[in-house]
């Protein structure tokens, strides 16, 4: 089994092929053409913490996945969400990789994030707005920037000093950020909004967007109301990456559509999966003023995705220890 390290991951995988092969295993998933579980997970009540199991089979990549992660929100000394990949040999079934999935994780979301605005946001979004100072902030400022006609990032938090920091690591990294006053001013300020919070009430609200918006939400909280007010939801063109998943129970749901659905807000075939826009842009935004969301819980065949690319590079490279289980 060839074993890769968090360092190996991360020079392995390239950013930019990434957002295309997310692309790619969305409208395989669109299409039926992969085979992809529910994920479940066991709870740990006393930290309000989980470790889910995520599967797929994506054919057209050969990957044949199952990743571990671990959800702890309550973590301030290491990230939220940690996780190991294994890949399986597609034709026998044997285990022939364990790689570290905590970068994984972090990055095919942000990808998914690049694809979505890439799809739903107006052609001449510059002003990208990330509320949150985790992580997943961190991977969407730099994915975010990496999309053309972006010339501004707007980094903002319920701690400023966290946002400060997070803000000056970027720019230490040549990415050029600044600060906002408090996440209202971010968002009132942005074409793109790009939430990766935790929250127990929602951070992105309807009364702030400008018309034409395009928000990404990629937090998890079963039990709060989500990241995003119901009123967002009901204005908008909402997308995700697969209705079977977000309308799931925990651990596999959106909190905020299965909210926005017993308010009668929305209805469960408004809501279009981000691989049919891409094949039909005519499922995407239809007018410069219309509000698109991209809701997003994260779907194991992203894993496959990166996971794929990664075990080619590994390969083609020589990168990697071979270990005997």
């Amino acid at each position: 089994m060839l074993v890769l390290s968090a360092r190996d991951v991360h020079e392995l995988l390239d950013l930019d092929r990434l957002v295309d092969a997310v692309e790619a295993a969305m409208v395989d998933l669109s299409a039926g053409r992969v085979s992809m579980p529910s994920r479940v997970a066991a709870q740990v009540a006393d930290r309000h913490a989980m470790l889910a199991t995520m599967s797929a089979f994506l054919p057209s990549a050969d990957a044949l996945v199952t990743k571990l992660v671990s959800l702890f929100p309550d973590n301030r000394d290491r990230p939220t969400h940690q996780a190991v990949i294994c890949s399986f040999d597609p034709d026998t079934g044997t285990p022939s990789a364990l790689m570290d999935g905590t970068y994984v994780t972090a990055v095919r979301t942000a990808a998914g994030s690049a694809l979505a605005t890439r799809l739903l946001a107006r052609p001449t979004a510059s002003v990208v707005a990330v509320i949150g100072t985790g992580v997943q902030g961190r991977t969407h400022a730099r994915a975010l920037a990496r999309l053309p006609n972006i010339t501004a990032i707007r980094v903002a938090g319920r701690d400023q000093a966290r946002a400060i920091a997070m803000s000056q690591e970027l720019n230490d990294e040549g990415l050029v950020t600044e600060v906002a006053g408090s996440i209202e001013d971010a968002v009132r300020s942005a074409d793109v909004v790009c939430a990766a919070t935790h929250p127990h009430k929602p951070v992105v609200l309807r009364q702030w967007l400008r018309a034409g918006t395009h928000v990404n939400s990629v937090g998890y909280n079963a039990s709060g109301s989500g990241e995003v007010d119901i009123a967002t939801i009901r204005d908008a063109l909402v997308a995700v990456e697969s209705r079977e998943a977000v309308l799931a129970p925990p651990p596999a749901g959106a909190v905020e559509i299965q909210r926005a659905l017993e308010a009668g807000a929305l209805a469960a075939h408004e809501l279009v999966e981000i691989g049919e826009v891409s094949v039909d842009r005519g499922r995407g935004r239809s007018e410069d003023d219309q509000l698109t969301l991209y809701k997003s819980v994260g779907v194991a065949v992203q894993d496959a995705a990166a996971a794929a690319l990664i075990l080619d590079a590994a390969r083609a490279r020589g990168v990697g220890t071979q270990v005997d289980i």
